[in-house]
């Protein structure tokens, strides 16, 4: 039987997201869960930098310097072999729902985050 910790370093967590500290930030909290988890400050060539990971779940920023996180995720979902990745959209923005909506993402969370919060949000996408 695979133990639930085992299971969670074989899931894969991509964040773009040109805030350096949120970064360092979500990457010690999703690894000490147990997370493999790669990111990126730019949305540059999105698609082959999703496709060079091949995450379980995306977390994407609204303001990142190449391309918008809306053009960013729209990329990702029109693409036929990532349309299906999870893609939540990461904002400080007043209205984060309606961005969300506008990218097609999957969900939302809006910054600052509750670290509960966030867990939960990984966990119903990534089952743990």
């Amino acid at each position: 039987m695979i133990k639930q910790d085992a299971l969670r370093e074989s899931k894969k967590v991509f964040i773009f997201d040109d805030n350096l500290e949120i970064l360092e930030l979500c990457t010690v909290i999703l690894e000490e869960i147990g997370f493999q988890v790669k990111t990126s400050p730019t949305t540059n060539d999105i698609v082959r930098q999703v496709k060079e990971y091949w995450p379980d779940l995306i977390f994407m920023d609204n303001w990142l310097p190449d391309i918008s996180g809306i053009e960013a995720t729209r990329l990702i979902k029109a693409d036929e072999e990532l349309k299906n990745i999870p893609v939540i959209y990461f904002s400080a923005n007043s209205n984060i729902s309606e961005l969300a909506a506008e990218a097609q993402a999957d969900d939302f969370i809006a910054k600052p985050f509750d670290i509960d919060h966030l867990e939960e949000i990984v966990c119903k996408y990534l089952d743990c």
